[in-house]
Formats: C-alpha cells, structure tokens, sequence
C-alpha cells in the first residue's frame, strides 16, 4: 500500500493511502497521524473501529509518546449511559478493535472520559488531546 503524506494536487495537510486497487482512503491531518515503530497509523481508522462496539458513545484517537516505539495509539473513550470503564473493558476494546484493524493499530492505552474536547464550531480538537499526552495542555475528564 502507499502513503501520500502530500499529494500534487491535495495541499491542505491531510494524508491519504492508496491500495492496490488505486483507491484513495482519507487517514486525517498529517500532524494527527500516529507514527508507532515505523507504522503511519490514521487516527479515524481506530476511531470507526472502536465505535462498533456496543459500549461506546464517542472516541478519540491520539499518539501518545513512547520511548521505544515513538508513538503509541492512545484512545480516549466516552461511554454509553450506565456502562462503565474497566481493566477488563480495556483488554476488551483492544481484543476487539485488534481484530477490525491491523493488530498494530490497537489503542495500547485507553482512558475514560466523560466528554471530549471540540471546536467552537463542535467539531472534534485531537490538537488539545494530543497537547495533553505531550504535557502541554490541560488534562480533560
């Protein structure tokens, strides 16, 4: 499969991956990509994945620092009404979202929120979530 982090025609900052059917797949803004061990990982595709669960109402999706890897998928989870957030969720929401992705692409951390950071226009800010893992912003709960 290729990376694009920049194609000719697409200036914005957003990275995209063709297969090799020639199709093209959004993967997010290049500064919201995760780069673990090598491996570019999109953030929406974790996201989609762990929204299949029946258990989770929101997510988002950011690297994390790790000293060997680089970066690791942290994902940072908003529950339904009246589920609540466990080791044993976790190990389940990784088992789970290993077998919809890439095994490479798991969240190796998980946190529960009660909501999660946006814009004023209510779009999702992985900027302040990510500021947040690299200690440059606030925590959120």
């Amino acid at each position: 499969m290729k990376h694009f982090p920049m194609i000719e025609w697409i200036i914005t900052g957003y990275s995209a991956r063709q297969d090799e059917n020639g199709y093209f797949f959004y993967e997010g803004r290049d500064d919201d990509v995760i780069n673990s061990s090598g491996y570019r990982i999109g953030p929406m595709e974790v996201e989609n994945a762990l929204m299949e669960h029946g258990s989770i109402k929101e997510c988002a999706v950011v690297g994390s620092p790790h000293e060997k890897r680089g970066e690791i998928v942290k994902a940072f989870i908003v529950l339904k009404d009246g589920k609540n957030g466990s080791d044993a969720l976790i190990k389940e929401l990784q088992h789970f979202t290993k077998h919809l992705t890439a095994p490479y692409k798991y969240p190796r951390k998980i946190e529960f929120v009660t909501d999660l950071p946006r814009t004023v226009t209510g779009k999702l800010s992985r900027r302040i979530l990510k500021n947040q893992e690299y200690g440059r912003g606030q925590n959120i709960s």
